[in-house]
């Protein structure tokens, strides 16, 4: 994966497979302690604790489609390589956390890329999930919320006609305001 929104994207996807009906993801990027780190939490069925262990294994995956599984594996590369690691909490029926650590000034860390377009990807793809995306830099923090910009614009669905390209811009808009580093 090129960059870290594709990361992200795997892994909600996995989230998603999972039945989460909240995910929440959560970018921090901190010059003081050189920190950047990716947590993605759900409220989906949770892995069963005989798997756990093994879920960075590429040749280890609960998918019937294909026999390898790359995507938590791959993002504990890309951190090891970048000086930090991969934690994993979960809990079978109550949902999962991947904590994903770099070291924010690491020239093997890979850039964010195009996390607005990642949202917008994941809300049309899934309206019924209720996704909160935070983003803090020491310049400020940026949260936006599914359920709460739903409930502002008094609809079930953000897929209306032009809304999802709006929402795209203005988490754009928010992230270079805040000055959100790698984003596309």
């Amino acid at each position: 994966m090129i960059n870290l929104s594709l990361n992200i994207l795997d892994v909600v996807q996995n989230s998603i497979r999972a039945g989460a009906s909240t995910i929440s993801i959560v970018i921090r990027e901190m010059k003081e302690p050189d920190l950047y780190d990716i947590e993605i939490t759900d409220n989906g069925s949770g892995i069963p604790a005989d798997l756990l262990p093994k879920v960075t294994d590429p040749f280890v995956t609960t998918r019937t489609t294909r026999k390898v599984g790359m995507g938590l594996p791959l993002l504990r590369q890309h951190a090891i390589m970048a000086g930090g690691d991969l934690e994993i909490e979960s809990h079978e029926g109550s949902g999962t956390r991947v904590k994903a650590v770099f070291s924010l000034s690491h020239i093997d860390r890979q850039p964010l890329g195009d996390m607005p377009g990642v949202m917008m990807i994941l809300i049309a793809a899934n309206p019924e999930t209720d996704f909160i995306y935070t983003h803090m830099t020491d310049n400020g923090e940026y949260t936006f919320s599914t359920r709460e910009t739903r409930e502002y614009l008094g609809t079930d669905s953000l897929n209306g006609k032009g809304l999802l390209s709006e929402i795209k811009e203005m988490i754009l808009q928010n992230l270079i305001d805040i000055g959100a580093e790698g984003i596309e």
